[in-house]
């Protein structure tokens, strides 16, 4: 009789790769993390495809790059006619639950403009039913905080402002106004539980979303004082902001423009003012944060052990992007820099094939998680995926033929709250970049700006641009190439796998090529 298999797969916003303990971060605490590092595997070369949320989240859900799904920003619609995991699950059985968000803007051709989901950031993607939303505006938490009998103020942000009648919004120890057991985090975990226990016997998928460590970074008590910023990692980055800005005009329009207030409620100012202390404050109010869904995560987890389902449930642990955190004098989700597109992976299977405790070197990429999954459960990814399936990746059988670089997008176009292309001279259409980078060196292309590339051995923080330095010259060269074949390898591919021939249609079943092909060609 074959196992039960249930799939929670857990994604956190905003958690980047380097603030897990398994992976180096020794000053964080988040024990029922641990567990699943101890108990699976852990990718250290794993990153998103694409941000900021709703490009990542796209890539994540879909497998495609964002060469091919084209939801380029937060904002801009999903194609309709693309699949994702929630569909691909419902033709295995599955009934695809979703607490949390997807920030996925519907496909205008499949409504009108009148529509309020155009009036949003995103919305729900199609195929999953929802049983815990916090799309749009956030409403399911703010409706659930009254029905709790919590008094919401007159502008409900201000749960997110520091306690106390004399604190400034800003890098801060004090706790949010909200207690910790009504924050967003304790909402989504009470929604999991209701779901969970509502499920019986049947085999369940859910995709379990934590809006933190996303900011407000603005923490509950205890978690606000949990951690001395002391005790954080310091900054990455140059002595002046105007030194990382002379790198390239594209750094240089958001060192300008990123404020402090979308990162702290109700702040002023420009996030190049924060001090190194402020930024040392900030990342303790994160690791308290990553703490909080930690604990709220061991209730989970309890509930599974409890009630024998542990070692039926495949537990996928991710995030949909990285964050800046002050390095490179940056906030949030943007450009090339590894803080923004580095992000965990952790994978405990249910399963003898699956490893134990291990961390992988591969180089991963979140359009791999739909494959996995599909794979695992008994399905086929569709052809026009990008990604590929982790299963013997996990198992210690790496195949040969397993990519060589890391790839990822960002698309910069004027959004309404960042507006770019005035400044920088370009299109919409030109303003983009792609990455391809290895353990040696990194490559950044972009549509209609000068490229970057980083000798990673010496220099790994990326400080210094060598595009232009001659002795890179056929280097630059060979990494602009390896760009430009992994485009064709992954151009649209959906029926490209048909013929018509004399006797009918002729289905033909795709092969990767041999390393040596491959090597020939690049």
């Amino acid at each position: 009789m074959r196992q039960r298999r249930n799939v929670l797969l857990i994604v956190v916003d905003q958690w980047r790769a380097d603030f897990v303990p398994a992976l180096g971060a020794d000053f964080l605490r988040t024990p029922n993390l641990d567990r699943l590092c101890r108990e699976g595997v852990t990718f250290r070369n794993h990153v998103t495809t694409a941000v900021p949320c709703g490009p990542a989240r796209a890539s994540l859900l879909t497998g495609l790059y964002l060469m091919n799904h084209r939801a380029v920003q937060n904002t801009v619609p999903l194609d309709a006619r693309h699949t994702n995991l929630g569909k691909q699950l419902r033709l295995l059985g599955y009934d695809p639950a979703l607490i949390g968000y997807t920030t996925t803007t519907p496909d205008p051709r499949s409504s009108g403009p009148k529509d309020p989901r155009f009036t949003t950031l995103g919305d729900l993607m199609d195929g999953f039913r929802s049983v815990g939303a916090f799309e749009p505006n956030m409403d399911g938490y703010f409706g659930w905080l009254a029905h709790q009998g919590y008094t919401l103020p007159p502008k409900r942000e201000d749960i997110w402002l520091p306690e106390g009648e004399d604190a400034v919004p800003g890098a801060t120890n004090r706790p949010c106004r909200i207690p910790a057991e009504l924050s967003d985090s304790t909402f989504f975990t009470e929604k999991a539980l209701t779901y969970l226990k509502g499920k019986g016997e049947k085999p369940w998928f859910l995709h379990l979303g934590y809006y933190r460590p996303h900011p407000p970074f603005i923490a509950p008590a205890p978690y606000n004082t949990m951690y001395d910023p002391a005790d954080m990692p310091a900054p990455i980055r140059r002595e002046r902001w105007e030194e990382e800005a002379a790198q390239h005009p594209m750094l240089r329009h958001y060192l300008r423009g990123i404020r402090q207030g979308s990162f702290f409620h109700g702040a002023g100012g420009v996030a190049t003012g924060l001090d190194e202390f402020a930024i040392r404050q900030m990342r303790a109010t994160y690791a308290g944060l990553m703490t909080e869904i930690d604990d709220c995560l061991g209730r989970v987890f309890s509930y599974l052990e409890e009630t024998g389902q542990w070692d039926d449930t495949t537990i996928i642990f991710t995030s949909d992007h990285g964050e800046q955190l002050g390095d490179h004098w940056l906030l949030g989700k943007v450009g090339y820099f590894d803080e923004s597109f580095r992000i965990p992976l952790v994978v405990k299977g249910a399963g003898a094939e699956h490893r134990a405790g291990e961390i992988d070197t591969a180089f991963t990429e979140s359009v791999d998680v739909m494959p996995t999954i599909l794979e695992w459960l008994g399905g086929e990814a569709p052809r026009s995926v990008d990604g590929r399936s982790l299963l013997p990746v996990i198992a210690g059988e790496k195949p040969a033929d397993w990519r060589d670089v890391l790839h990822y997008e960002y698309d910069f176009r004027d959004v309404h709250y960042s507006k770019p292309e005035g400044e920088l001279g370009l299109s919409m259409d030109e303003s983009s970049l792609c990455v391809v980078q290895d353990a040696d060196y990194k490559y950044v292309h972009f549509a209609a700006l000068p490229p970057l590339f980083f000798d990673l051995a010496r220099d790994p923080n990326q400080f210094e641009n060598l595009a232009e330095n001659p002795d890179y010259a056929a280097l630059v060269r060979d990494y602009a190439q390896k760009a430009l074949s992994l485009r064709l390898r992954h151009a649209e591919r959906t029926l490209t796998h048909f013929r018509a021939t004399p006797q009918g249609l002729e289905e033909r079943k795709p092969d990767p090529a041999p390393v040596a092909t491959r090597a020939a060609a690049e």
